[in-house]
């Protein structure tokens, strides 16, 4: 009677995973975490937990302001035109802008990064991002994980979380008690769709047939390069601001577009009156429009239109607010105020300049 064979010695790359690929990522990428380095973090990337140190800080009472997101489908689009350096970015700004508008400093990032096979080139360019908004925002990169599950995503897929955890004194958290009828809203510019609306946006291209790499009527650029432009991260331009308490409550503006977004930070009593004509769209919300005979409404609850973040300030602090956007050459336009609530939370004046864009 023969003796069944001894299988093989299994290994963990015969299931798929690749250790090897995942230290060598964590070796290419160590560098530009570096640049990441702030007061309170300055160890090196490979231990069990991110460190941060809140001593030197100087703050009194401070408030500790967390917040978690991705990117969403916007990933699709990254993979058809074949370009990652940017969701990370992208990734950053849909968490970091979270915590502005409480008044919280960004401190410290860690990021998630799955995918079914590593592909190291393709892992350290979105990674990459991640460090390039981690700087621009302040904040430091201590820590993440990159994980690879095959079967459970397909070849070529990735996903992308990220966490951060902000600080902000007491006195000074937002929204603030004080907001009232009478108060200016003052619109901050979006660089186009960011990272909301995606699922829309890609069934809106397959529907019509566009190609990513070609340059509709009116772009400066292919379809694809205009939908990949990355979230704007508003830390420098509006942290100040919460800091020297020139303003009373921030909004920003992401998945439920403004109609959903700018009520999330206003008192029960009040509604929100916008001018429609006061401020400029991308040329990609025009595209997506007229390619979906997409209602107004829908415009307005689904993308930022234009509008990135939104400033309740009182009117006596409008010439202050102005002059300190304009030092990190931040233009903004007045583009409503607040006023009693009857029936809506949000009301649009000159709707026909979105109607008729």
């Amino acid at each position: 009677m023969s003796q069944p064979k001894t299988p093989a010695p299994a290994t963990y790359r015969d299931a798929g995973v690749d250790i090897d690929a995942g230290d060598a990522l964590v070796e290419r990428i160590k560098p530009f975490v570096r640049l990441t380095k702030r007061p309170g973090a300055d160890t090196e990337l490979g231990g069990f937990g991110g460190l941060f140190d809140p001593k030197s800080l100087g703050y009194k009472d401070p408030i500790l302001v967390s917040g978690t997101d991705g990117v969403g489908t916007k990933l699709e689009v990254a993979k058809h035109v074949g370009r990652h350096g940017t969701v990370g970015i992208d990734l950053v700004a849909m968490v970091v802008n979270d915590l502005v508008v409480q008044g919280a400093e960004p401190l410290f990032f860690l990021d998630y990064f799955a995918s079914g096979k590593l592909n190291v080139e393709q892992a350290a360019e979105v990674i990459r991002g991640i460090t390039e908004g981690c700087r621009e925002a302040g904040c430091a990169l201590i820590g993440g994980e990159t994980a690879e599950m095959p079967g459970l995503y397909q070849p070529g897929d990735y996903d992308l979380a990220g966490f951060a955890v902000g600080m902000v004194e007491r006195s000074l958290l937002l929204p603030r008690a004080d907001i009232a009828e009478g108060d200016l809203i003052i619109g901050l510019a979006s660089s186009g769709v960011h990272s909301n609306g995606f699922s829309l946006v890609r069934h809106l291209v397959k529907q019509s047939g566009a190609d990513y790499k070609a340059t509709p009527p009116g772009f400066d650029k292919p379809l694809g390069e205009a939908l990949l432009a990355p979230t704007r991260i508003y830390i420098r331009q509006c942290l100040p601001l919460a800091k020297a308490g020139l303003v009373k409550a921030m909004a920003h503006i992401t998945g439920g577009g403004i109609t959903e977004n700018l009520p999330r930070v206003l008192p029960e009593h009040l509604s929100a009156e916008l001018d429609c004509a006061a401020w400029n769209r991308p040329p990609v919300f025009h595209w997506l429009q007229k390619t979906g005979n997409i209602a107004v409404e829908e415009m307005l609850r689904t993308f930022n239109c234009g509008l990135g973040m939104a400033l309740v300030i009182a009117p006596k602090k409008l010439a202050e607010v102005r002059a300190a956007l304009v030092q990190h050459n931040e233009p903004c336009q007045v583009i409503g105020s607040l006023v009693s609530r009857g029936q809506h939370t949000m009301l649009y004046e000159n709707i026909a300049a979105i109607r008729d864009a």
